[in-house]
């Protein structure tokens, strides 16, 4: 991580008040590892949760009364985050800004402390989400949410023998197991209206043990730690590191060493390079995402001079050492080739990792490079053979059905081919053909 830009910690309640006494145990930890930290360098602001005390005070006034308004409910959550705060705020005294943010509509201006103390503010709003006003308000890209649980499951692990943990997800998906609405003491990871908050603003959520000092040692440092990492998807090269085509976590796992993972890549390769000599019969290609070239190796056995582009330098390494010369590192939405390069230029499983804001971007310069076609073979809601095998990819961001990109190519103004091309049944792929228009 960066110190240039301070760290949200949103230190839950549990830690400090885990069962009605306060843990001193972890906080004097905490303290040494924070002053550790602000010593060499790091700055942070520390968004306090209620815990257990909200949840006594709740308790006790239902006790009473029988009902009690969810007005008054989050008041009761909202104070218990103050004390918690005046706590964390008085062990760090020497090293803390003196006021504590309880009105996140006034902003600190000015701060020359390397610590800055929050607590709730009003009615509606979760310490999740004041967390993400600081992080927005402040500059910081990170909130560490230090809570009582060690990584987000995909279905509750009380419950469901057969959870599983997630260690990396976008936000889109995340939305999917907290929803999309907030009640008083609602017991999830992240509050919903948090998520929608840094969905738009781009932030990077950690979820981890918060208990776990040398874990959270190891996130600050850049090591290797146990949690589960939410984040904005953005397909850059940092995106497809080796962890990606080797390591299980999406649909190229596996690319160049599972034996038949790699045999099914080679098959589907000769086959797209098949249909596509033999119906659209290109002098020249350019395959857009690549990946280690093997349709590019294929094509160019059988004569069309073809040259690949990729984003990621890993695969770009694991390609023949007699193809990288026609393979080139380069972004779909910046394609190192002028106007009218190739005749043909085909993109295979690529525009659904494109984000839906970039697609006009990408769309425009696969059209922009070709001169007569492009082929786009795009995973859609209707392909649920594929839905089925990599599910667990969260870097399919873009999926939409076969209309949708029928009027988004309409949009743009690139007509679609009627030459003929023979397609896998829909459960399997979906494939369009742009022409490309003589004075595009």
């Amino acid at each position: 991580m960066d110190k240039k830009s301070p760290i949200i910690l949103s230190l839950g309640g549990s830690l400090i008040v885990p069962n009605g006494g306060i843990n001193t145990k972890f906080l004097q930890e905490f303290n040494k590892f924070i002053r550790l930290k602000v010593a060499s360098g790091w700055r942070f602001f520390i968004e306090v949760g209620g815990g257990k005390t909200a949840r006594n005070y709740r308790d006790a006034g239902a006790a009473v009364v029988g009902h009690i308004s969810e007005e008054d409910l989050d008041w009761l959550g909202i104070h218990s985050t103050r004390l918690n705060a005046h706590l964390i705020r008085t062990i760090f005294q020497d090293i803390a800004h003196p006021r504590i943010i309880e009105n996140y509509n006034k902003k600190l201006d000015d701060i020359s402390e390397p610590l800055v103390i929050a607590a709730g503010w009003k009615p509606g709003w979760s310490t999740d989400y004041d967390a993400t006003l600081l992080a927005r308000d402040y500059g910081a890209s990170t909130i560490i949410n230090m809570s009582n649980i060690e990584m987000v499951y995909d279905k509750d692990p009380n419950k469901f023998k057969d959870a599983k943990p997630i260690e990396r997800t976008t936000w889109k998906h995340f939305e999917k197991l907290v929803g999309t609405s907030w009640t008083p003491g609602m017991n999830v990871p992240f509050d919903p209206i948090a998520t929608k908050l840094a969905q738009k603003i781009g932030l990077s959520v950690i979820i981890l043990r918060g208990d776990n000092i040398p874990n959270l040692e190891n996130v600050l440092e850049g090591r290797k730690f146990k949690g589960t990492v939410i984040m904005p998807f953005k397909l850059d090269a940092s995106f497809f590191e080796k962890e990606y085509f080797e390591g299980g976590i999406g649909e190229y796992s596996g690319y160049t060493t599972h034996m038949a993972t790699k045999y099914a890549i080679r098959v589907s390769s000769l086959y797209r390079a098949m249909m596509t000599k033999l119906f659209l019969n290109p002098k020249t290609l350019l395959d857009v995402g690549c990946a280690t070239g093997q349709m590019v190796k294929f094509l160019r056995k059988m004569g069309v001079d073809a040259k690949g582009v990729e984003l990621s330098d890993y695969a770009l390494s694991r390609a023949n050492q007699k193809l990288k010369s026609y393979l080139k590192k380069g972004d779909v939405k910046k394609l190192p080739y002028p106007d009218n390069s190739f005749d043909v230029v085909t993109t295979y499983d690529l525009l659904e990792h494109i984000p839906e804001a970039d697609l006009p971007l990408a769309l425009s310069e696969c059209y922009r490079v070709s001169r007569k076609f492009v082929l786009h073979k795009i995973y859609t809601s209707e392909n649920w053979w594929i839905n089925k095998t990599h599910k667990s990819d969260f870097s399919h961001v873009s999926v939409f059905d076969k209309n949708w990109w029928h009027k988004l190519f309409k949009k743009l103004g690139y007509p679609e081919s009627k030459i003929f091309y023979p397609k896998l049944r829909t459960f399997m792929e979906t494939v369009f053909i742009l022409k490309k228009s003589p004075t595009k």
